[in-house]
């Protein structure tokens, strides 16, 4: 059975695991992503300064995401929540963990609870598959820009609530 909920500084070891497994491919394609060459020090920030959500399966971490929100120290381009550190563990890919723990994040919190308008992420212009992934998802693209990481970062955008998205439009053009 596995169970959805907030990340503590409990978690720390296994979520670093978790993190550093999952961002093992995105290295070895070569892309500068921060989770992909975070370290502890980092990972441990990271999980303080952002609320981290987990998807737990027989104890085990599986599958985390990562919201960043406007008023937090890192806000994503948009004034938006900002979905980051998307991972699944290697051996647990394929499954939907993510796809499951994403939808979840997108409709309970930030739709429900916080009556988000929308959420962004970002991912890079080259990665091979995420890009239409997340537009399967959902998504569309809503800008680019070169954050000095070595590739362009492509931002997508999901609207969570048209009317709420549209008035969100009007007051930050």
């Amino acid at each position: 059975m596995s169970d959805i909920r907030i990340a503590t500084t409990e978690d720390l070891p296994a979520y670093a695991e978790l993190v550093a497994g999952a961002y093992g491919e995105i290295r070895d394609l070569g892309i500068n992503f921060a989770a992909a060459s975070a370290g502890p020090e980092q990972v441990a920030v990271h999980l303080t300064e952002n609320v981290v959500y987990v998807l737990e399966d027989a104890g085990r971490l599986v599958s985390s995401v990562s919201v960043r929100y406007p008023w937090g120290p890192n806000p994503g381009p948009y004034g938006l929540p900002h979905l980051g550190w998307i991972a699944t563990a290697p051996d647990r890919k394929r499954e939907g963990h993510a796809q499951r723990l994403v939808a979840h994040v997108e409709d309970e919190v930030l739709r429900k609870r916080l009556h988000a308008p929308a959420v962004s992420l970002g991912t890079a212009e080259h990665h091979p598959w995420l890009t239409a992934m997340y537009t399967r998802l959902g998504y569309r693209e809503t800008g680019r820009t070169d954050l000095g990481r070595g590739h362009i970062t492509v931002y997508l955008t999901k609207v969570l609530d048209a009317a709420a998205y549209e008035r969100f439009q009007q007051q930050h053009p």
